[in-house]
């Protein structure tokens, strides 16, 4: 069984993370989890602190459980500058305080880094509004790129073609084709997917109100900063880390919202896509670094997640993911392993590590905290 901390300041409660039923434990590491919550509240996704708030978690949890790999993610500048206007200079201000942290992170924890910008950023321009269209039109709430369309009328296929942003409009088939991948609910999947130009942005229904002032930029690279070798694309990452982790103690940090462009460290560039697709910072590029293969249609773009809905729904803390995902890193390592991040859900879901701690939010909305221990940790192994 593996267990759910979740700590709202106010109050703190231990649930086991498939049900959602309240449990209790004495066990030593869920109480040094709970203490560590307790020290380390939550400033909030767009809050200055939220980065050294990762750094500072994520070194105690060190101290506590001695990992051989640790997963790290930065966000607070993706986050920040998607929605609020910075200029030039309080974005390089904003750049170099993530960078700061993760090297005070490298340097107090020994461990040997390989650090991933998920991409640049770019000016958000026009939105394309598939609103009032016959069929259904989805977009997720973090995709400026990519956008479903179900069910769509004859009419809708002439004006969408006719719309100007839109890059190109793909088949379900064509989209399967791509990837080549066995699907076991492809009817999850939009009848069309829509790629927009970069800058551009859809607005569907089910989306925040929030409007993007910046949006994710072209992704097909991104890049990759170490030492110990060069990766040359995304799925190999899990594979790199992996054969390194016998002889060094690795962290894998994740620095979201800069890419080739303006990423200030020596790096190579690594590929981030499969032809005209590629994954902009989210669920797919987390779950394709972590378990080494193409996870574009796990949680595909524009998929119907509201026929999902279920009661009781299995991994109620988990946002929409109905169930862990296999393969990945923490769960195919043998080793002690954590996660640290701010970055709401992935860091349980998609890097499978014993011990993950990460912020519990939703849409930017700060509600605390949530911890997750995986299997008691295998009895500390």
């Amino acid at each position: 069984m593996s267990l759910a901390v979740i700590d709202a300041r106010e109050w703190q409660n231990l649930f086991d993370l498939q049900t959602g039923d309240m449990v209790s434990s004495e066990d030593a590491v869920v109480k040094t989890v709970r203490h560590i919550l307790k020290t380390h509240p939550y400033p909030g996704d767009t809050e200055s602190e939220s980065n050294r708030w990762v750094t500072d978690t994520a070194l105690d949890l060190i101290d506590a459980y001695d990992p051989q790999l640790a997963c790290i993610s930065y966000a607070q500048q993706y986050f920040a500058n998607r929605y609020f206007p910075y200029d030039a200079a309080s974005r390089r201000k904003l750049f170099e305080h993530v960078f700061d942290e993760a090297e005070r992170f490298i340097q107090a924890s020994g461990m040997a880094p390989v650090i991933v910008g998920t991409g640049d950023m770019v000016p958000s321009g026009r939105e394309l509004d598939l609103c009032r269209l016959d069929g259904l039109a989805l977009s997720s709430h973090w995709s400026a790129r990519y956008a479903g369309l179900h069910d769509p009328s004859e009419r809708d296929l002439k004006e969408v073609t006719n719309m100007s942003g839109i890059e190109c409009m793909a088949s379900r088939e064509e989209w399967l084709a791509l990837f080549d991948t066995p699907v076991a609910e492809p009817y999850r999947l939009p009848d069309y997917l829509l790629v927009a130009e970069e800058g551009w942005c859809f607005k569907t229904v089910g989306q925040p109100l929030r409007r993007s002032i910046m949006v994710p930029g072209k992704g097909f690279e991104i890049p990759v900063a170490t030492t110990l070798g060069c990766v040359s694309h995304i799925t190999d990452l899990q594979r790199f880390v992996l054969s390194h982790l016998a002889r060094e103690r690795i962290a894998l940090i994740l620095i979201e919202g800069i890419g080739l462009a303006e990423f200030p460290l020596s790096h190579n560039p690594c590929r981030n896509n499969r032809d005209w697709f590629y994954y902009e910072p989210g669920e797919g590029l987390y779950l394709t670094l972590s378990t080494g293969r193409h996870q574009v249609f796990a949680y595909p773009p524009g998929y119907r997640y509201f026929d999902d809905v279920e009661e009781p729904k299995a991994y109620p803390f988990s946002g929409y993911f109905r169930e862990m995902p296999r393969s990945t890193i923490g769960e195919v390592y043998s080793g002690r392993s954590i996660a640290v991040g701010n970055r709401s859900m992935f860091m349980h879901t998609a890097f499978g590590a014993d011990l993950s701690i990460e912020c519990f939010a939703r849409n930017l909305f700060n509600q605390g905290l949530l911890a997750v221990i995986r299997n008691l940790c295998r009895e500390y192994r």
